[in-house]
């Protein structure tokens, strides 16, 4: 449990005293950054004097000299200074960086022993495998452990294996009295991705849900976590792409026979047609990893973690942005026969997907061959 061990020992040394001036937090995954924050506010930060101890700087917006200024002056309100950085990128932009990478070498050896710099590089990406890295997020980490890794210490927040994310969700449950089901925890972490982070907040509003009960379940994962339920459409826009009409049916009435079964249909279809239109956004921007992905799909219309590969895999499958654009006509045809009170609306549904596994030639029957606008 590697990301585990470098933020329990950058804790352990907080508590212990033995600190550096200076610290480099490497890494995106929120988690171990609030482990590692939660740590020092409560060491070194009394809470009735944050705002003289506690400083949050950015480098696009603020000199580093002007910062390191700062740090070099003791205050006369406060024991002990905090001061975050972000935007560490700026310190290896266009042009000669080394006079600001000097200037923090030159206050380390010479430190304000009341004050800590924590340097916040966060748009490096650590995946749980670093085998894995990214080329650009792998040069750009070297570059740091070359420079400021020389005189500051080095506090890698990586992402974290989903066996070892599953070990920490079943290991907080018992720290807080409770038992989750083994298939539960394994759902909760792979329908978040491993996104520490959203792990651990979605595991507090289950133990809050278990209440009394004292046990999670693998019902209440589906229940409440959001993700969770969003894996089964992705399952059944999995079907339709691979014009699987059987499997896709399969998926369909399992949603349809849980939860709120066909009360649901509304919300179902509206999921499944944000799917397609970001399906649609994919194949017009030729979109072929997940870090394109998220420049391609703007905040608000992003796909969860899990998700991310899927559906880049889902959009390559259709022939062409025409053949996506009929299938989002078609999912608003189905919407406008929800909305008329059918008779069924489970039948609607299924003729939908029987429509969307259609040949690509094939003509849409009934209620589908009216031109209606998505």
């Amino acid at each position: 449990m590697r990301p585990f061990a470098a933020a329990e020992r950058f804790v352990a040394d907080v508590s212990s005293g033995k600190l550096r001036p200076a610290y480099v937090f490497v890494g995106d995954e929120a988690f171990f950054r609030r482990q590692c924050r939660e740590a020092i506010l409560a060491t070194l930060v009394p809470a009735d004097r944050r705002d003289f101890s506690l400083f949050e700087f950015d480098l696009a917006e603020t000199a580093l000299a002007e910062i390191l200024d700062r740090a070099r002056t003791a205050s006369l309100m406060a024991p002990f200074q905090v001061f975050f950085i972000r935007n560490v990128k700026l310190l290896y932009g266009r042009g000669s960086n080394e006079e600001k990478l000097a200037a923090i070498e030159a206050y380390v050896k010479n430190p304000n022993p009341d004050a800590l710099l924590i340097f916040l590089a966060d748009h490096i990406s650590i995946p749980a495998d670093a085998r894995r890295m990214e080329l650009t997020d792998r040069d750009r980490y070297e570059r740091i452990r070359e420079t400021l890794g020389e005189y500051c210490g080095v506090v890698e927040l990586g992402r974290v294996e989903e066996g070892d994310a599953v070990r920490w969700v079943n290991e907080q449950a018992t720290r807080e009295g409770a038992k989750i089901d083994a298939d539960a925890a394994r759902e909760l972490v792979d329908a978040l991705g491993g996104d520490m982070m959203m792990v651990a907040g979605e595991l507090e509003k289950l133990l809050l849900y278990a209440g009394e009960r004292k046990r999670i379940t693998l019902g209440d994962v589906e229940t409440m976590v959001l993700a969770a339920k969003q894996r089964t459409i992705y399952e059944l826009t999995d079907a339709i792409s691979s014009k699987d009409r059987v499997r896709a049916l399969a998926v369909l009435d399992a949603m349809l026979s849980s939860g709120e079964g066909e009360d649901a249909a509304i919300g179902h279809l509206y999921m499944l047609a944000k799917i397609f239109r970001q399906m649609l956004v994919i194949s017009e921007r030729n979109v072929r990893d997940q870090r394109a992905l998220w420049q391609a799909l703007w905040q608000g219309f992003r796909v969860p973690p899990f998700a991310a590969e899927d559906i880049i895999k889902q959009a390559r499958r259709f022939q062409s942005r025409r053949e996506l654009t009929q299938a989002l006509r078609t999912i608003g045809r189905a919407d406008l026969a929800l909305r008329s009170n059918p008779v069924s609306r489970r039948l609607v549904l299924e003729k939908l997907v029987l429509d969307l596994t259609a040949p690509p030639a094939s003509t849409a029957p009934g209620w589908q061959q009216e031109a209606l606008p998505v």
